[in-house]
């Protein structure tokens, strides 16, 4: 018959009993519900689970009111803040949202998209610690209609913000023709841009920007009164990508500009073109061939009365 080593007997004895073996051999008392540490949601591992799986998944109204409960919950939620990768909080004009902001212009660290459309209570001081924090990975901004805010917030934007890829300032009446000539200079990669109701741009700083700024699909005019026809000559020249364009409103252009897109600009598949008296039907016509959608219905107008002479000068200035 077998004879069992005095460690197997022991084992097997801890075993039977219920309990572990210890490193000298003897049995260890078997742990119970009743005696072991209280546990709690927090001691999963955060990295790996709770972030990742539960975290992103809350609101950012789920998330201050679970960093109410505890100092625990506090550094929890801080942490998911800081990996968070979006935030959105256009329209978002509650009471006390300033203090709100603080906490996230400082635990936020690696933000790629940013919302804050329509924020009247935003301001450059509260603005800038969060473009501080966030500047490298930033790839699309929108702050349209952001009216407290000044220029000195767009510049580390401007500067600072080398993947940036969307940028929308519609309504930003602080946006003048120095901060886009910035932009020419240190952006270059831009798909998609909106300075609608921008009054203090010239003319000749959007010709420079457009022969730069040639990798647009989304660009977005509408009633900016600098627009005219040379504009859109830059801009079909050089933004041959373009897909979607809003000239809603920009009443200085005129069938020759429209024309240069239709030439140039043959992925386009959107234009918006109500409120422009000077464009007509001789300019759209071919536009609707290519079935692009058009905000503007076609009337019943025979097209062989117009000579497309007549809207062609040819001392046209071209820059």
């Amino acid at each position: 018959m077998c004879t069992l080593h005095p460690e197997e007997e022991a084992h097997l004895m801890a075993m039977a009993s219920g309990g572990q073996p210890t490193r000298t051999g003897s049995p260890r008392p078997m742990v119970t519900a009743s005696s072991a540490a209280p546990r709690s949601l927090f001691d999963v591992c955060w990295d790996d689970v709770l972030i990742p799986q539960v975290a992103v998944y809350l609101s950012l109204k789920d998330l201050f009111n679970l960093r109410c409960c505890s100092r625990t919950a506090q550094r929890f939620v801080e942490a998911a803040l800081e990996k968070r990768q979006e935030l959105h909080l256009s329209g978002n004009n509650t009471q006390n949202i300033d203090v709100a902001f603080r906490v996230l212009a400082r635990c936020c660290q690696r933000l790629e998209v940013l919302h804050l459309a329509c924020c009247r209570w935003l301001t450059d001081e509260l603005l800038l610690p969060l473009l501080a924090n966030n500047k490298k990975r930033l790839w699309a901004v929108n702050l349209n209609e952001c009216i407290n805010i000044t220029a000195l917030s767009l510049q580390p934007i401007i500067v600072e913000c080398k993947e940036l890829r969307v940028l929308k300032l519609s309504k930003c009446q602080w946006l003048t023709t120095g901060a886009v000539d910035a932009l020419t200079l240190h952006q270059s990669k831009l798909v998609e841009f909106d300075i609608s109701y921008c009054g203090a741009i010239g003319e000749r700083c959007l010709i420079i920007f457009f022969r730069k700024l040639n990798k647009l699909t989304v660009l977005s005019l509408a009633n900016t009164p600098s627009v005219t026809d040379q504009v859109l000559i830059q801009i079909g020249n050089y933004c041959r990508e373009l897909e979607h364009i809003n000239l809603i409103g920009c009443a200085a252009i005129s069938d020759y500009g429209v024309h240069a897109l239709t030439v140039h600009c043959l992925r386009l598949q959107t234009l918006l073109i109500r409120r422009c008296p000077r464009v007509t039907e001789l300019s759209l016509a071919p536009l609707r061939q290519r079935r692009l959608y058009i905000d503007r219905s076609q009337p019943d107008v025979g097209l062989n009365a117009y000579n497309l002479n007549d809207f062609y000068p040819s001392d046209f200035l071209v820059y």
